[in-house]
């Protein structure tokens, strides 16, 4: 799981990447606003963690760009701003949590963790598929009958995707934003690539093509 971590204290980022890394996250630091949003623009991250007061642009703003441009990466706020008005702000500018400075490293685990899961419908690390299929949304395997086959980068965020809004139809513009990166290139014969490399590994049935419009995982 990739984290991008936004905090203008040189001794507090290290401590939390520190600890973050130990419990298997890859964490890319910023120290300003926009270098968050480069960042963010090219790459996939699973979380965001972001301080509100850092320079150039702040953490209320940078997320509202990022919700503007149609970029629902789940975020936390953590901040020592803690108003009742700076914590509408922060949900406002579409936040899914807000944790006040100082905080205990477990509990900002807990929220992470907590948010993952809600985002996969999951009380676990894994995400069940159906009785012989599993799916696990920290290492990117695919269980399926006790056997271990772990996805390219592109085949897990596009699995990830479609399970978040299974029973859904996900549309080419959302696959496009979220799989592939802002510098990558995209087409509709790579997808189609991707999409028959899962069917292979979860059935054909469970991912139906919506004509023109994108696909939906059952």
């Amino acid at each position: 799981m990739k984290i991008l971590y936004l905090e203008d204290d040189l001794n507090l980022s290290q401590t939390v990447e520190e600890f973050l890394k130990d419990e298997g996250f890859e964490v890319t630091c910023a120290y300003e606003g926009e270098e968050a949003l480069d960042y963010i623009y090219n790459s996939i991250f699973d979380i965001l963690l972001l301080d509100v007061n850092v320079p150039q642009i702040g953490g209320f703003e940078l997320l509202r760009e990022l919700r503007e441009a149609k970029i629902s990466t789940p975020a936390i706020f953590i901040t020592s701003l803690n108003g009742i008005d700076d914590l509408s702000k922060g949900y406002g500018c579409g936040a899914d949590d807000y944790i006040k400075k100082p905080f205990a490293l477990k509990e900002l685990l807990l929220r992470i963790n907590a948010i993952l899961k809600r985002e996969y419908k999951t009380q676990s690390n894994s995400v069940k598929i159906d009785e012989k299929i599993n799916f696990n949304i920290y290492s990117n395997e695919l269980i399926i009958d006790d056997k271990t086959t772990l996805l390219n980068q592109k085949e897990s965020l596009l699995l990830k995707l479609l399970l978040k809004h299974h029973d859904e139809c996900v549309s080419f513009e959302n696959i496009y934003q979220n799989v592939w990166q802002f510098s990558e290139e995209h087409s509709y014969m790579s997808l189609r690539t991707y999409i028959k490399n899962l069917r292979k590994h979860i059935g054909k049935e469970r991912i139906l093509s919506i004509k023109n419009v994108g696909y939906k995982l059952v």
